[in-house]
């Protein structure tokens, strides 16, 4: 699906806005955006860290400032109802971590790059779990950029190399 999605954009939009793009998704975030960027695009490493960095920070404001305010207006239909009850549901299943230590736990939330976890859950929980814009932002932007760096490590091949020796 993300391929296909890669192949339409790559149509009319330029590589760098495609690799800011993914990595503003939900789904992709930085996870997919920086792969795409080294592999496909054949991007330096630190062009594709920059690009997915601030294209996964893109949502973040937005989400923090105004998540309750359009949650509360689409739960009163049926259908946004069921999508954030199962969406709040599945983050704070997640989020013990965040709960726990708060704004330290969100770094470590967001720079955790797996499938549940990433900027845009990490939103959800500072809102879920009441931790303030003011912590909340740099927490996230602090556990984007260690992500970033993670997946970067892992798509380089770094990491890969690194077990070597642990073994």
């Amino acid at each position: 699906m993300i391929q296909n999605i890669v192949e339409f954009l790559n149509k009319i939009l330029a590589d760098e806005l495609i690799v800011m793009i993914l990595a503003a998704a939900p789904i992709s975030e930085l996870r997919g955006a920086i792969p795409l960027a080294i592999g496909k695009f054949h991007f330096g490493v630190i062009k594709s860290f920059l690009l997915a960095f601030t294209g996964n920070l893109i949502p973040v404001i937005p989400l923090l400032l105004f998540l309750e305010k359009v949650s509360n207006f689409c739960m009163r239909f049926p259908i946004g109802n069921k999508f954030f009850s199962w969406w709040f549901a599945r983050t704070r299943k997640h989020s013990e971590l965040v709960e726990r230590y708060e704004a330290l736990g969100l770094i470590l939330f967001v720079a955790i790059p797996l499938p549940i976890t990433g900027a845009w859950t990490g939103s959800v929980a500072a809102y879920l779990l009441g931790i303030k814009f003011k912590y909340a932002l740099p927490a996230i932007t602090t556990g984007v950029f260690i992500a970033g760096i993670i997946v970067t490590l892992v798509t380089k091949g770094v990491l890969g190399s690194l077990t070597f020796f642990i073994k």
